[in-house]
């Protein structure tokens, strides 16, 4: 993980960038601790914090870390410090300035979870992971409207959302490390709500108290079968917290003990991990279903879907936007199925929905998802809705189909989520275009002659079957002008357009240009 992608789970208000000589996207591999009395073991790609020095006390620390390759150290300063900043440039090191009330130990065990879970991740092999916790803490933001904070059974933050609203007092002490306010902490107690959330799935309203400076707020436990993992709160921002967003964190809350077990058990076999290996043919659909307790007799479905128009993002980017979908897909699919999987591959995420009940509403809830992209991340996202096959070892069918309607909508189509039987003809199409794109020697040589005049006029002509005005009406020409240009081409190209088979087989070639 790179330390931009580091800093951008931190955000505020933990750490500000006080220099960084060799920019911010070199991968952070390990968290060291770096302490006056002892001596500096520091090694490339280290995240370095400097323990009982501060301000101008840490530049030895600081010049040390550059000398071992650090990518990063991070001081704590009471005032601004040029001669730190100066320090970590000459030694080529990037310079945190550490926020004085901030915790070592809460800091470290943040950055050790972010690093830890990259580097589990990518121990896991061919799959593509979820995100890490911050990703999807800011995800559940997005989809309630809310301020998040993820919490172990210990009340430690986990990870927490980025937020432009006004946070309260209980959310700011609770990110910089320090215990809340001891009354309300006790109210929650005494009200049962620290019982619900550890004892099921409920979503538990906590109301606000201006008194305290708390604002009201919604929360739920996190669990892996009967054993709490943590919980999930989210304090309302400047929009009112609804049953929309309380339905998005029940879904959040399924997709978050995933993470959490990730986290425990970093050589198990992670559910995205299972849908890949499904995908890639290294698992049957029956042993799949088995592991994630899915009836393999029961109904189930593919849908895929495809970020678009990311041309121009960069690399990094593109794959926090890659990484805020699969994560809102995730959450949508599990509270849709506790038995779903989602996995990324090859640009595309994928989501498979087992166990369905008949005339299961896959459209409403990918247009749902679709939406949700949209309205709470700007993001612009085409899915395809695959077959409903009977049972779980058939859902490859599903798979192949949903790709081969993506592959449509990416070529020619608007639409932002279809199936096969809404488009039909288009993928048809579609996929012998794609024939005649990759074998030019099935091409009629004939066609290539035209210019993109001719070229175009003609297709217009045979799409409206031959009728002059209205194809003349779409190309914004005179009638005239268009039989003259459709004789041209029928002259340049040597062909003879009465032949039915020649006027078929135009009209495909000439879609490739």
């Amino acid at each position: 993980m790179s330390l931009r992608q580091v800093l951008i789970a931190l955000g505020d208000p933990l750490v500000e960038v006080q220099a960084a000589p060799h920019g911010l996207e070199g991968d952070v591999l390990d968290v060291v601790i770096l302490d006056p009395d002892d001596v500096p073991d520091v090694r490339p790609g280290d995240f370095a914090l400097v323990v009982g020095a501060r301000g101008r006390a840490a530049l030895p620390l600081v010049r040390a870390a550059g000398a071992g390759g650090a990518v990063a150290v991070a001081v704590k300063v009471d005032a601004p410090a040029p001669v730190l900043r100066q320090a970590a440039a000459d030694a080529g090191v990037a310079l945190l300035a550490v926020r004085p009330e901030v915790r070592w130990e809460h800091l470290e065990a943040l950055v050790r979870g972010v690093v830890q879970t990259a580097r589990s991740s990518a121990d896991a092999g061919a799959v593509e992971v979820l995100g890490d916790l911050f990703g999807l803490a800011q995800t559940i933001a997005s989809l309630t409207g809310g301020i998040v904070s993820i919490e172990d059974t210990a009340s430690r933050v986990l990870a927490y959302s980025r937020s432009s609203d006004e946070v309260d007092e209980l959310r700011r002490l609770s990110i910089l490390g320090r215990q809340g306010p001891e009354p309300y902490l006790s109210m929650l107690r005494d009200w049962g709500v620290y019982q619900r959330l550890r004892s099921g799935e409920e979503v538990v309203r906590i109301d606000e108290r201006p008194e305290l400076g708390i604002r009201r707020r919604i929360a739920v436990g996190v669990h892996a079968g009967a054993q709490p993992l943590g919980t999930i709160w989210v304090q309302e921002g400047e929009t009112p917290l609804t049953e929309e967003s309380e339905r998005a964190l029940l879904g959040a809350a399924r997709v978050t003990a995933l993470h959490l077990v990730q986290q425990r058990e970093p050589a198990a076999a992670f559910r995205e991990n299972l849908l890949a290996s499904l995908l890639d043919g290294r698992m049957d659909a029956g042993s799949i279903a088995e592991q994630i307790g899915a009836d393999p007799d029961r109904p189930a479905a593919v849908v895929v879907f495809a970020l678009r128009g990311q041309e121009h993002a960069d690399r990094t980017q593109h794959e926090l936007r890659r990484t805020e979908m699969t994560s809102l897909i995730s959450v949508h699919a599990a509270a849709y199925r506790r038995t779903a999987l989602v996995s990324r591959q090859n640009g595309r995420t994928y989501a498979l929905l087992p166990d369905l009940p008949p005339k299961a509403p896959l459209l409403a809830l990918t247009r749902e998802i679709v939406a949700a992209a949209r309205r709470h991340m700007g993001l612009v996202v085409q899915a395809a809705v695959g077959c409903t096959v009977p049972v779980v070892d058939e859902v490859m069918l599903s798979r192949a189909e949903a790709d081969r309607v993506l592959d449509a909508m990416a070529r020619d189509l608007d639409a932002e989520v279809a199936t096969l039987a809404d488009v039909r003809s288009r993928v048809l199409v579609s996929e012998t275009l794609a024939l005649l794109a990759e074998h030019p020697r099935i091409r009629d040589p004939r066609l290539d002659l035209l210019d993109a005049d001719l070229a175009r006029s003609l297709l217009t002509y045979l799409d409206e079957f031959g009728d002059v005005r209205t194809a003349a009406a779409r190309l914004h020409v005179h009638p005239n002008t268009l039989r003259y240009r459709v004789r041209r081409a029928a002259e340049v190209g040597g062909f003879d357009l009465d032949d039915p088979l020649l006027r078929l087989f135009a009209q495909l070639q000439l879609r490739l240009n």
